[in-house]
């Protein structure tokens, strides 16, 4: 199954899928208001903008598992993201990145190695993986790797269609 396969929802509850990007260079990124982490958003947007208009978006994917940190509703999500932010990129429905229930995105994501060759379970919020224009994961960088650190725009740029 390719990740272009994988039924989504969007924060709103509207059906999607990652083909809905297909040629596309992607950064998938699970997110949370209230960590330590949150202010990677504003790196996370500035990346947006920079790359928009060359074939690229950022996904974010609101998740609770990480010390509760995601608690509100969709409504409140996307509340905080835009007022507190300016996040202009796609949000989706808040979903589990790891265990039983884990999104089945995330499933595949999670077989994909960082750096260090370490694949399996995210570790916390704001944990980034980068998707080639194919839906090949060509990179993955742990949560503290700030969104504007030259591996992942290296990453990112090495994705954009050409």
């Amino acid at each position: 199954m390719s990740l272009y396969d994988i039924p989504l929802r969007t924060l709103s509850g509207e059906p999607a899928s990652l083909a809905d990007y297909r040629d596309q260079a992607l950064l998938i990124v699970n997110v949370a208001s209230k960590c330590g982490l949150t202010p990677q958003y504003e790196g996370l947007e500035r990346l947006q903008k920079r790359y928009a208009d060359r074939g690229f978006s950022v996904l974010g994917f609101p998740s609770n598992q990480f010390g509760g940190q995601e608690p509100g509703s969709s409504e409140e999500i996307a509340t905080f993201c835009s007022a507190t932010y300016g996040v202009s990129f796609p949000l989706f429905e808040k979903a589990d990145v790891n265990g039983d229930d884990r999104q089945p995105l995330y499933t595949a994501l999670t077989e994909t190695p960082d750096a260090a060759g370490e694949a399996g379970d995210v570790q916390w919020n704001f944990e980034k993986f980068v998707i080639d224009g194919k839906g090949e994961v060509i990179g993955r960088f742990r949560p503290r790797t700030e969104p504007e650190a030259e591996e992942i725009t290296s990453a990112i740029e090495a994705a954009l269609p050409r």
